[in-house]
């Protein structure tokens, strides 16, 4: 006999919250906020065969499927608080919906952010998270970090390492051969991505402007410029590679690290001046972080497509675009 909807709920996600002020089995769940904080709030879709395959590891889907939403609340500089979780399932499953908690539940618990609510229904799988997060008030020190802060002179970063995500996606394709330890490695990349919460929250008041690279680097770069009205210079080959990345074919790197997206990675501006205070957040939250470029007056860089550049500052052909659900 198969799970009903209740117990479904009731063996696999339903457990006692300690923030939040009430969780399961009323109408709504309730935060509490402290004073002085805003509530930060953010939802994702995954969807089967469009966002991840049929064969993913159900463990890894849950973990994926939250560090999605959390690596949003990380571009903000939100600390996480709670999410809800709504789950079409194209049937009661035991065996995949014990390791998709199991993944899920664990990231939650890492991150200090408490599953309070949902829903559950019959139909194609498909995963749709609310997070929810708290951050200061905005302050001439502190606050959210937001799109829209980047100034001409700042100084371009992104974090940990771009690419590896869309090279096992091409592998998947058939369009790229790795051996088994290297498509391990970018297939733990794309499948297990690892939200920058603690690095979001260390850049408030150091960076002026952040995102997190879901879509490709060049892409979510587009949206930091247009908020900002501003352009930029991208030094290419700045990018920070993996060792498996830095093998490849020099054209392939650039596809899959100025457009892959799946590397919640966090791209953030930040004064020239506040170089140290960069340094001293990436340390206090162990990230890696690299400057990779600089913001210019919009004219510089035609708006929101940056200008590329190599190592010897000369420009650098690149027609590819980033992903886009309804062109790509």
């Amino acid at each position: 006999m198969s799970l009903g909807e209740f117990d479904l709920i009731a063996r696999y996600f339903d457990r006692p919250v300690r923030r939040a002020a009430l969780g399961m089995g009323d109408d709504c769940a309730l935060l509490s906020l402290q004073p002085g904080m805003q509530l930060a709030v953010s939802c994702d879709m995954l969807v089967e065969g469009r966002h991840f395959l049929s064969t993913v590891d159900p463990e890894r889907l849950g973990h994926k499927a939250l560090a999605v939403n959390l690596s949003d609340l990380a571009a903000c500089g939100a600390e996480p608080l709670a999410f809800t979780l709504a789950l079409a399932l194209p049937q009661t499953d035991e065996v995949f919906l014990a390791g998709f908690s199991r993944g899920l539940l664990a990231l939650a618990d890492a991150a200090g952010c408490e599953l309070i609510g949902g829903d559950t229904t019959r139909g194609p799988l498909n995963i749709c998270i609310s997070v929810f997060g708290q951050v200061p008030v905005c302050s001439a020190v502190t606050g959210a970090l937001l799109r829209s802060g980047a100034r001409p002179g700042d100084d371009l970063y992104v974090s940990g390492t771009l690419g590896d995500a869309r090279l096992a996606l091409e592998v998947f394709r058939g369009t790229v051969l790795l051996d088994g330890a290297s498509f391990d490695a970018v297939r733990k990349a794309m499948e297990l991505p690892q939200p920058r919460v603690t690095l979001g929250v260390a850049l408030r008041g150091v960076a002026s402007s952040a995102i997190d690279v879901s879509d490709g680097l060049l892409g979510d770069l587009g949206h930091v410029l247009q908020r900002s009205g501003v352009g930029a210079v991208v030094e290419v080959d700045t990018v920070p590679l993996s060792k498996v990345m830095r093998a490849q074919p020099l054209s392939l790197q650039r596809l899959c690290t100025l457009n892959g997206g799946d590397d919640y990675e966090l791209l953030f501006t930040a004064p020239a001046v506040g170089a140290a205070a960069v340094a001293a957040a990436a340390a206090a939250a162990g990230v890696a972080v690299t400057r990779i470029g600089r913001i210019t007056e919009r004219g510089d860089a035609g708006g929101a497509r940056p200008q590329l550049v190599d190592a010897q500052g000369r420009p650098v052909g690149h027609p590819e675009r980033s992903f886009d659900h309804f062109r790509t």
